[in-house]
């Protein structure tokens, strides 16, 4: 199985949580992009701040690897208007896709009007302009029913509010990576919360982030059905090799 063609390479960490400069940071970035184009992954997943550079990197090479950024990255809580400028100066920055974090906070505390209204803003904006979205759930704060019922909740809304030919292009996601558990529980996707997700997620795409750690774990995600899976070790997975990150 060609697993890179599924693959985000990522690397989120900002300069204060990973302790090094923004010009070390932006290098970090432009190695990645660099082994997503020796490698034929598809997409680099990299912070607003570097798109410009990162995306005029790619096109100096005449390479087809995708810009995938973060928006409202990584608690969601931002405001709608927050979310839309960020992602406005994304897409004129030359990001391709777009991986929102979805207000869940709001969705726990039973504001959907909110919540929808913030998907379709922000899709709109994205189907619009010809880029991807992708809304981030964060499985790990919510249990089974709500993973389901979230994810039940977003399809219904695209399929409402937008064409059949967007639909593609509106995925639902599993987790940022960033979300603090307890008791050592995961963080990111696993197949029990993905399965439910590919249940619930109607027409629309599913991409899994976060744990998925060996060659193993993502053939199986992508027999599952996952069509893209983010991770900061594609490397060594399309090498046959264990990863060394939780991401």
């Amino acid at each position: 199985m060609n697993i890179a063609q599924y693959l985000d390479s990522t690397y989120l960490k900002t300069p204060l949580q990973s302790g090094i400069s923004e010009s070390q940071t932006l290098q970090k970035d432009i190695d990645l992009t660099q082994e997503a184009i020796d490698n034929s992954i598809f997409a680099v997943m990299i912070r607003p701040d570097y798109v410009s550079e990162i995306k005029k990197y790619i096109i100096e090479r005449n390479s087809n690897v995708a810009v995938g950024t973060v928006i409202g990255f990584h608690e969601g809580t931002y405001t709608i208007q927050e979310k839309i400028a960020e992602a406005s100066k994304a897409i004129a920055d030359g990001a391709d896709e777009l991986d929102f974090v979805i207000n869940y906070n709001a969705y726990l505390n039973g504001d959907l009007k909110l919540v929808k209204e913030e998907f379709v803003q922000c899709t709109t904006l994205c189907v619009q302009n010809h880029k991807i979205a992708k809304w981030i759930i964060e499985i790990a704060a919510l249990t089974d029913h709500q993973i389901a019922d979230l994810t039940k909740h977003i399809s219904t809304w695209a399929e409402e509010n937008f064409s059949e030919k967007d639909l593609n292009s509106i995925f639902v996601k599993s987790s940022t990576g960033f979300f603090e558990t307890t008791e050592g529980k995961p963080n990111g996707a696993t197949f029990e919360g993905i399965q439910i997700m590919l249940d619930n997620a109607g027409k629309l795409p599913v991409k899994a982030a976060g744990g998925v750690r060996t060659p193993g774990d993502a053939e199986r995600m992508i027999k599952m059905g996952v069509k893209r899976i983010g991770t900061s070790s594609a490397l060594s997975l399309i090498k046959d090799q264990s990863a060394s990150e939780s991401y």
